[in-house]
């Protein structure tokens, strides 16, 4: 998607696609006065709900219902607004679509033009855009509302309603400013070399710089926490046929969705849940058993397996304690931690969880992992508490915001930047030029969180992923 044209007025169903109570139509664009008076026979007082008929072309009502008209800029999107507030059924808001975009084409007797020439349908996000593009909000507020919107735990609401108050792109603004004047001192060294005043020492810039990054370092913590709850992490159940990957996938979902059977090899496909800890949404793939089968069907289920390790944030190696002193069953479990070692990068956690440990006749099971029982529920709760650890969550002591994948990388390159500049600010003047380098891409980085500035297939990517009418 690319950017939208912008002056053209817009018109959208603003609420989901289905039969409810209440049904938006939006609006959005200059002057709409003419269009107000078609649809509601009358003008409106601003930011006042009036109820109302709205009027087809021969003045027969389509519909009753409040009409809102927020006059620019104090609108959502900057732009003059009007919201429809009609019944809920999807013909009905068809019928108040297709006729605002009617009433738009008819000449105004008063006049001799059309009410509003251009009036469009709206591309998905650009009532957003438009708030976006006329300063109403940051990007990072942008994305915020989609996050909002699409939500699937009570912490990530919060944390997405904090980003949209402006949070997280206030903290960008602190670093940032931080940031500016630190690149002001650098570069008046730079214009004015002959002064005898060393402006980088009596500014103190070394301190400036390290508070700088000490910054940097809590608003990094503090965005990886929120990309977390926003985006979570893939966890692959693997192991041998018959350890309990199926039972464990239920365990932790708290629901039967997997077959449980005796019979090793049951599970030939992949089985997917999300569940959630402490609002950290955590998606969980139970996987066919790993081993050598002649059965086809088998075969490709254990592909299959291989390509959800593949992919995974983490792995829990489940084994089974029943079997755990026989040799071919150890053989076994080494030539598949093996394979996890060569398919999978050192950064991915492979965390040795062994079960049925309510039928186990070891007296204890390896120091090493967790020991549980998937049938009884013993030891789920501290598996659930280091799944967290492998994901990364801490508890921080503010309020954590929602962030994405593209801020947490943003604020990687900004730490990268600034380490760069603080060994080129230790050699002083011989590196100067490129210690305002460092800093002046420090400062784009920042700058691409809450579109500063950016190029246009940036934004077109991320508006184009909210719905029609937001």
């Amino acid at each position: 998607m690319t950017l939208a044209r912008t002056s053209d007025p817009i018109v959208a169903i603003a609420t989901a696609p289905g039969r409810g109570a209440v049904g938006i139509v939006r609006v959005s664009g200059a002057r709409l006065a003419p269009l107000v008076e078609a649809l509601c026979s009358r003008a409106l007082k601003p930011r006042e709900a009036t109820y109302l008929p709205f009027r087809d072309a021969q003045g027969e009502p389509v519909d009753h219902g409040l009409a809102i008209h927020f006059p620019t800029p104090h609108s959502y999107t900057g732009e003059d607004v009007l919201e429809l507030q009609a019944h809920g059924g999807p013909v009905v808001l068809q019928l108040l679509l297709s006729r605002c975009l009617e009433a738009a084409a008819e000449i105004d007797p008063a006049t001799g033009r059309p009410r509003l020439p251009g009036l469009r349908v709206a591309e998905p996000g650009e009532f957003s855009q438009r708030a976006f593009l006329n300063g109403k909000i940051d990007l990072a507020q942008a994305e915020a509302i989609a996050d909002l919107i699409d939500a699937s735990t009570e912490a990530a609401a919060r944390s997405a309603g904090r980003s949209l108050s402006g949070a997280f792109s206030r903290e960008i603004h602190t670093l940032r400013d931080a940031l500016i004047h630190l690149r002001m001192l650098v570069e008046a060294t730079l214009d004015f070399p002959e002064e005898e005043i060393d402006f980088l020492q009596k500014a103190d810039a070394t301190g400036q710089l390290q508070r700088l990054q000490a910054q940097l370092a809590a608003v990094q913590l503090r965005a990886k926490q929120g990309a977390l709850l926003r985006e979570g992490i893939k966890v692959v159940i693997a192991g041998q046929p018959n350890a309990g990957k199926s039972s464990l996938l239920n365990a932790l979902a708290g629901a039967e969705l997997a077959i449980v059977s005796a019979i090793a090899g049951t599970t030939r496909d992949v089985v997917s849940q999300t569940i959630q800890i402490h609002g950290v949404p955590l998606h969980v793939a139970d996987t066919a058993g790993l081993r050598d089968s002649s059965d086809e069907v088998e075969q490709i289920g254990v592909a299959r397996a291989w390509g959800q390790i593949e992919s995974a944030d983490a792995v829990l190696f489940l084994h089974d304690l029943t079997r755990a002193g026989q040799p071919d069953y150890a053989a076994a479990d080494a030539q598949i931690l093996a394979g996890l070692r060569r398919k999978l990068p050192a950064s991915v956690p492979v965390l040795d969880v062994w079960n049925k440990q309510d039928a186990a006749s070891l007296a204890a099971p390896p120091s090493e992992g967790i020991a549980l029982s998937a049938k009884t529920g013993a030891g789920i709760e501290a598996l659930r508490d280091q799944l967290l650890a492998m994901a990364g969550w801490q508890a921080v002591p503010e309020g954590i915001y929602l962030a994405r994948a593209r801020h947490v990388q943003a604020l990687a390159r900004v730490e990268t930047h600034l380490a760069l500049a603080a060994a080129h600010l230790a050699a002083q003047a011989q590196l100067l030029d490129l210690l305002a380098e460092e800093l002046r891409l420090a400062q784009n980085a920042l700058n691409e969180i809450t579109g500063e500035f950016g190029a246009e297939d940036l934004l077109g990517v991320i508006f184009s992923r909210f719905c029609i009418g937001k």
